[in-house]
C-alpha cells in the first residue's frame, strides 16, 4: 500500500514515523510518504492561501494550490485514480469500517487542511471522500492525517508483528461491532480488586463466553449498537 500526507507541516510526521507498527508496514514494502503543499505551490512566496469570499476570519487553503501538489506527485492522469480523503471536521466521521476500507486500497492519499480549511472545490472536485476524525475542531489535519495512518496501517498483515492482534479488538467484526472486552494480568490481587476466576480457570471455552458476554455489556453501557 502507498500512503502519501499532504501538509504544510512536514516535519509533524517525523515522529509518527518511528513507531513500530509503522516501520514494521515499511518494511514489509508499504509506503508512507509526506508532501509538503508549498513545495509546488504556484503562488508566490509559498503562499499557499486566501482571504474567503463573502468575508469572515481565516485564511483558506486555495483549490489550485492542492490540485498542482497532486498534478505534481500523480501527473493530470493521476488525479482520476487515487482515493483521496480531506480531512475536515464536517466529514464523514472516521470508525473502524471505513479503516478496514481504506487499508484495502492500493493508495491512499490523505490531504491535512489548516485556518479555516479548504476552498470547498477541494472537497467536491480533488477529494474523493472528506473524514473527520470526530465531532470538534483541530488547528489542523496533521493530527487527523495520524489518526487515519494508525488505524489503517495496523490492518495491514505483518504491521503488528501477529495477525491475531488485529482480529479481535474493540469495534471489529469479530466482536460484532462492539468495545473489547476487559483485559488482566498480574498481580492477581491489587489492593483488593482480584482478577475475575472465570480467567483462572483453563476453561477456553467458558472464557470467551465471558468475553464477549463483556463486550456485549461494554456496548450496552456506552450506547452502543453490536450487530
Amino acid at each position: 500500500m502507498r500512503i502519501d500526507v499532504f501538509t504544510l507541516f512536514p516535519d509533524w510526521f517525523e515522529w509518527f514515523t518511528r513507531q513500530r507498527h509503522v516501520r514494521n508496514a515499511l518494511e514489509l514494502g508499504h509506503s508512507l510518504e509526506i508532501v509538503d503543499l508549498r513545495a509546488t505551490t504556484p503562488l508566490k512566496g509559498g503562499q499557499v492561501d486566501d482571504t474567503p469570499y463573502g468575508g469572515g476570519a481565516g485564511m483558506v487553503i486555495r483549490v489550485d494550490v492542492v490540485e498542482a501538489a497532486l498534478v505534481a506527485r500523480y501527473g493530470e492522469d493521476g488525479l482520476g485514480g487515487q482515493r483521496v480523503v480531506a480531512l475536515a471536521a464536517g466529514g464523514r466521521v472516521f470508525d473502524d469500517a471505513l479503516a478496514s476500507e481504506l487499508s484495502q486500497a492500493d493508495a491512499l492519499t490523505l490531504l491535512c487542511g489548516r485556518y479555516e480549511g479548504f476552498d470547498d472545490r477541494v472537497n467536491d472536485h480533488l477529494a474523493t471522500d472528506v473524514v473527520s476524525i470526530g465531532r470538534y475542531v483541530l488547528s489542523g489535519g496533521e493530527l487527523a492525517a495520524m489518526v487515519v495512518c494508525d488505524a489503517v496501517m495496523r490492518k495491514l498483515p505483518g504491521a503488528l508483528g501477529h495477525e491475531e492482534s488485529a482480529v479481535e479488538e474493540s469495534f471489529s467484526p469479530t466482536l460484532a461491532g462492539a468495545p473489547e472486552y476487559p483485559h488482566y494480568t498480574r498481580p492477581f490481587d491489587w489492593r483488593g480488586h482480584q482478577v475475575p476466576d472465570i480467567l483462572l480457570s483453563g476453561d477456553h471455552g467458558r472464557i470467551r463466553e465471558w468475553r464477549l458476554a463483556q463486550s456485549r455489556e461494554r456496548a450496552a453501557r456506552r450506547g452502543g449498537n453490536p450487530r
